[in-house]
């Protein structure tokens, strides 16, 4: 190995040379001092000090293959719903005496892969939260190395997910009981897992409820996604074959005649709240709003927001022993994904409709 200034670094059989003992007697003294004489540890000590020996951190692990480190990769980090899923990550991690690495693709699959790909022979495993990647290439990486994902279901690769059917139910429920019969969903980014499972699951309880469903989108999950879909929401539905608009007749402001939004997640129902305000209209008088995620926050906007709260926390903390477990061997003992529950958080961003 060749230091900044081109010099040869030392290495372990120059300090054994040295002291005159064995390499192995080094490494023992360097990484187990207790299985050599204190006065042949001082020795090794001083001598390595001296010469600016640096042991191979990775050494240890050659025996075993492992590094006892797992990485998290989550797609937008400033995403405020990631917090708590890092948090669970973490506590479980440490617990197990594993070292967790944070990664943020910044919602870009090449970035993802290539994140993966750099490290793949230098920890354990990966848990992937929200990925952006296509499920062949989440397979192609779970052939090399364990993997669980979070927030996304892949065939073949152990998952952990909140339950967004019995969520989007409890949403458009909650709605229909205030007597909203028009509903327009917000999409997220189309590469989401969790939007495409989101707007299935509302438009199947809506017709179930006969509720007249909708989407605009894709938009950015950010606040700034959920001002674009505002504007969007008060344009005319595309019209049909028949002329008739497929959202019903004009009404007022809202076009569209929605008169309640249930978006993919937090940051863009609140973009969505401060878009509307800004063109003039009232939430909930005018347009309820339903978010997903239950993010730190969603309870201080004005109004305070009605949302789909997940169990974040637990899905992280859930997802790395999982991880763990199959590091250490074990086979997951069923192919369905572990389904948290959801629970809906009646605030006060949801009203009956005007008369």
């Amino acid at each position: 190995m060749v230091g900044k200034q081109g010099r040869s670094m030392p290495t372990i059989y120059d300090v054994a040379r040295e002291c005159g003992v064995a390499p192995s007697t080094v490494s023992r003294a360097l990484s187990r001092p207790g299985r050599v004489s204190a006065r042949t540890s001082e020795r090794i000590h001083e001598v390595a000090a001296r010469m600016g020996y640096q042991p191979n951190p990775l050494a240890k692990y050659l025996p075993t293959g492992r590094t006892e480190t797992v990485v998290l990769i989550v797609s937008d980090i400033a995403n405020p719903v990631y917090s708590p899923m890092i948090r669970g990550a973490e506590q479980a991690a440490a617990q197990a005496g594993y070292t967790l690495v944070l990664s943020d693709i910044d919602e870009s699959p090449d970035r993802e892969r290539d994140v993966m790909q750099k490290l793949l022979r230098t920890v354990d495993g990966f848990a992937l939260a929200t990925s952006r990647l296509s499920d062949a290439a989440i397979r192609t990486i779970a052939r090399q190395r364990p993997m669980v994902t979070m927030n996304r279901v892949t065939q073949q690769v152990p998952s952990v997910v909140p339950d967004n059917d019995q969520g989007m139910r409890a949403a458009a429920t909650h709605l229909a009981d205030l007597g909203h019969g028009r509903v327009t969903y917000i999409s997220g980014p189309a590469t989401s897992w969790a939007n495409v499972v989101r707007w299935r699951a509302l438009r199947a309880v809506g017709e179930q409820l006969g509720m007249k469903i909708r989407r605009i989108g894709p938009y950015a999950p950010t606040v700034a996604g959920g001002w674009a879909a505002a504007a969007d929401l008060l344009k005319p539905a595309p019209r049909t074959r028949t002329g008739r608009g497929s959202a019903g007749p004009a009404a007022g402001r809202t076009a569209t005649a929605t008169t309640a939004v249930i978006a993919y997640n937090d940051l863009l129902a609140i973009g969505a709240m401060q878009g509307l305000s800004d063109l003039g209209l009232s939430v909930p008088g005018d347009i309820s709003i339903v978010g997903c995620d239950n993010i730190l926050g969603a309870d201080w906007c004005t109004p305070p927001l009605t949302t789909l709260a997940a169990p974040l926390r637990e899905l992280g903390a859930t997802g790395i022993r999982n991880l763990l477990a199959m590091i250490k061997g074990a086979q997951p003992r069923s192919r369905r994904p572990v389904v948290l529950p959801s629970q809906l958080i009646v605030r006060e961003s949801t009203a009956p409709p005007r008369a």
